[in-house]
């Protein structure tokens, strides 16, 4: 799971014409899924945004506070394209949760968040649509968290050597 955490001022997210969220200060959280994603990376993620120190505290001391500390905003808008790579000049999206499930796991997400946060406090895009997010950066300030890989065990690790080897060959 990759998310790319910006500090915003302000951000919001339209559809057409419709305004589908908006948010004051707080942070915008562009999440993408990808294939190999699990319960895990939805904790690990929620808690990584909900304690990122980003914001200033009350005398101005740099990165000491969090979302959560001070009690503000969080827009999520979920964007397979993160787990793009580029094969030349083309970006494949292969390495994305197929979108029958994705939909699924980005609510099971939000309720993740929503369960440890205050639920007025979290809005979200559009899921699928083809949004406008506006986003005012404050800083401007932008992060990217990654969800740890999954470890493989040491007989995960030795197959994939052989395998390694074997096409070398």
């Amino acid at each position: 799971m990759k998310a790319i955490v910006q500090r915003v001022a302000s951000a919001s997210v339209t559809v057409g014409d419709e305004l589908v969220s908006s948010i004051g200060r707080g942070i915008c959280v562009l999440l993408g899924i990808s294939r190999d994603d699990n319960s895990k990376d939805t904790e690990f993620m929620v808690r990584k945004l909900l304690n990122l120190r980003v914001f200033d505290d009350e005398n101005e001391k740099r990165w000491c506070k969090s979302v959560k500390d001070q009690n503000l905003e969080i827009l999520c808008v979920s964007q397979f394209t993160l787990q793009a790579i580029l094969k030349g000049n083309k970006p494949d999206f292969h390495g994305a949760m197929m979108a029958d499930t994705s939909e699924a796991f980005y609510n099971d997400f939000l309720a993740e968040l929503r369960k440890n946060y205050d639920p007025e406090k979290i809005k979200d895009g559009r899921f699928g649509a083809h949004m406008q997010v506006h986003i005012q950066n404050d800083g401007p300030v932008t992060i990217e968290v990654n969800s740890p890989p999954p470890k493989m065990s040491k007989k995960s690790v030795e197959e994939k050597k052989a395998q390694k080897e074997k096409s070398e060959t």
